[in-house]
């Protein structure tokens, strides 16, 4: 039995879940965060999405049946819930804050020029071209994965990428790094 199945039984269980579900959160909440991350730009966001996302799947544990791989059910909450709150945010600011201003800012952020200048064509993109691109880029994620956790197809997803790759290397020509 893998360590995923195993995870499964033990939260399937009333006496078990509890302890499995702190297993899942220690074994995951890195990998959500950094996903997060790549949608949000700033520590005490991203945290609070994980927090509300750890609290989705939880209440979500009966209705998980297990038919997916367990980060493809949490990465699909944590995209949903980065996609809620960056859309509040744009609701809340109107675009006046810039994602580059705030990395710049963020003490937890250390990437350079280059990496500045990625978040900025990263933040420009739409949502979903986004999304893939970080999945694929960051996350070294197969289009099947992404696939299962975006519930879109693959020939969409590969389009989104390909748009996505696209559009920065526009950005990056017209940008001196």
């Amino acid at each position: 039995m893998s360590h995923e199945d195993n995870l499964i039984e033990r939260l399937s269980a009333a006496g078990t879940r509890d302890r499995a579900f702190r297993d899942l959160v220690i074994t995951y909440q890195e990998r959500l965060y950094w996903h997060i991350r790549k949608f949000v730009f700033d520590h005490e966001d991203a945290n609070d999405i994980l927090q509300n996302t750890l609290i989705k799947a939880y209440r979500g544990l009966d209705g998980f049946k297990g038919d997916a791989k367990l980060y493809t059910w949490l990465y699909r909450i944590a995209s949903n819930e980065s996609i809620t709150f960056v859309n509040k945010a744009k609701r809340i600011s109107s675009g006046s804050l810039d994602a580059a201003d705030q990395l710049e800012a963020d003490t937890f952020f250390d990437g350079d020029m280059a990496q500045i200048t990625l978040q900025k064509a990263l933040a420009r993109l739409p949502e979903k071209q986004r999304l893939v691109f970080n999945m694929k880029y960051y996350e070294d994620l197969s289009y099947q994965e992404i696939s299962d956790i975006l519930e879109t197809s693959v020939g969409g997803l590969k389009a989104s990428f390909h748009h996505a790759v696209k559009k920065i290397e526009a950005y990056f020509k017209n940008v001196q790094v």
